[in-house]
């Protein structure tokens, strides 16, 4: 299973995301939960760092699925829907896909 985990403050503003593991929905290369969740993620990260200009800590690791993205907590409100518009698409993801993918919460 995947899991999604999205890094909130105390106000409940995400400021990042980590990601672990693949879906299992199909095999390597055929997986579209993974391949929905990769695209998604890597757009995001992309987004923020790329076209944003907002400094952010990534590390990937593909052979594992790993992918985790923090953002400074005083750059939280210019992140904020692109954030969220991702967490939305994997709560999607999740309701379609139970058995494939977990998305959880943690205060940081």
């Amino acid at each position: 299973m995947l899991s999604a985990k999205f890094f909130v403050l105390e106000s409940g503003t995400i400021v990042g995301f980590e990601i672990l593991g693949h879906s299992g929905y199909a095999k390597s290369g055929k997986d579209i939960v993974c391949a929905a969740v990769s695209s998604a993620a890597y757009m995001t990260a992309n987004t923020i760092t790329d076209v944003m200009g907002i400094s952010a800590d990534v590390n990937v690791v593909e052979d594992i699925g790993y992918m985790k993205m923090i953002v400074k907590s005083k750059d939280a409100a210019l992140c904020k829907d692109i954030l969220n518009g991702f967490k939305n698409h994997l709560l999607l993801l999740e309701e379609i896909y139970s058995k494939n993918i977990n998305v959880s919460y943690t205060e940081v």
